[in-house]
């Protein structure tokens, strides 16, 4: 019996590598970022280290959108006549509407897919699209895989810090109450993303205190967990971002770290500079 041809699905917040992209014929759907109300492909109209020059130095409005539901049809279609079937793993469907414009999309071309809301995005989506190809490579079932990227997501950690909150009052996040006290105290919030959605996991009062918690937080988890890999992501800040995977390789010099954009998607609620860790309990 052959093996089926399957097509690979992910969307432009798994923030994989050109390389692996191309190695493993994966289909890329771009979410939007709207500038000043004009619409701009990720990764094709704009780079995320462009989008986050303009948000530092313009003013106006940033925002993201999900795709077109026309252009995800037009790839279905595609695929359809190429592939028996398609894996499609997006980013949480409580931060953007990819995932259900997906599952609709392959609906309207009659394309059989199987598809994952992985309840998160930037690194540990990454990290389900190269488990679910590893599973398949192993000969696994694929409602076997489905199922053991389901259990994994639960057990994905991305933490974020933004270096200030204009742009977390901007987006409705926060109150203008909440930003005038936390610029006078100098609070650094910490966001988390848990089952899909933001939320702020903890409050210190320093970027140190901030990243000592990142740190602490690691270190629980390796005590009674597998970590192979921790990514740095920060919003177009190279720097913080590697004095903390410095940091990061000292404290815990048996784990491998990756510096990684984040993704506009979170970039638009949490702005320029915002800084933070992400992990996967195996």
């Amino acid at each position: 019996m052959n093996k089926p041809k399957i097509a690979w699905i992910t969307d432009t917040t798994s923030s994989l590598s050109k390389e692996f992209i191309e190695k493993h014929h994966i289909h890329v759907i771009p979410l939007h970022v709207v500038i000043n109300d004009k619409f701009y492909k990720e990764t094709i109209d704009i780079t995320e280290e462009d989008f986050y020059d303009r948000m530092k130095n313009e003013e106006g409005k940033f925002q993201s959108s999900q795709p077109n539901i026309g252009d995800i049809v037009d790839l279905y279609e595609k695929l359809k006549a190429e592939y028996d079937f398609g894996i499609a793993i997006h980013a949480s469907s409580t931060l953007t509407g990819t995932y259900q414009t997906s599952v609709m999309a392959a609906e309207m071309a009659g394309f059989k897919l199987f598809a994952i809301d992985s309840h998160t995005g930037s690194y540990p989506l990454s990290f389900l699209v190269k488990r679910g190809i590893e599973l398949v490579g192993q000969g696994l079932e694929i409602e076997e895989v489905v199922s053991k990227l389901n259990s994994l997501r639960e057990h994905t950690k991305l933490y974020l810090v933004p270096s200030n909150l204009d742009q977390l009052h901007k987006s409705g996040r926060v109150s203008g109450s909440q930003k005038i006290l936390a610029s006078l105290f100098n609070i650094k919030p910490i966001l988390s993303i848990e089952d899909g959605a933001a939320k702020i996991k903890d409050k210190v009062r320093t970027e140190k205190k901030a990243i000592a918690w990142l740190v602490n937080n690691l270190k629980e988890d390796l005590e009674t967990k597998a970590v192979q890999k921790v990514a740095i992501v920060h919003a177009n800040d190279k720097e913080r971002a590697e004095g903390l995977e410095q940091l990061i390789n000292h404290t815990f010099p048996q784990i491998k770290t990756e510096k990684l954009m984040l993704i506009t998607v979170a970039g638009v609620h949490t702005g320029v500079g915002t800084l933070g860790l992400s992990w996967v309990n195996e």
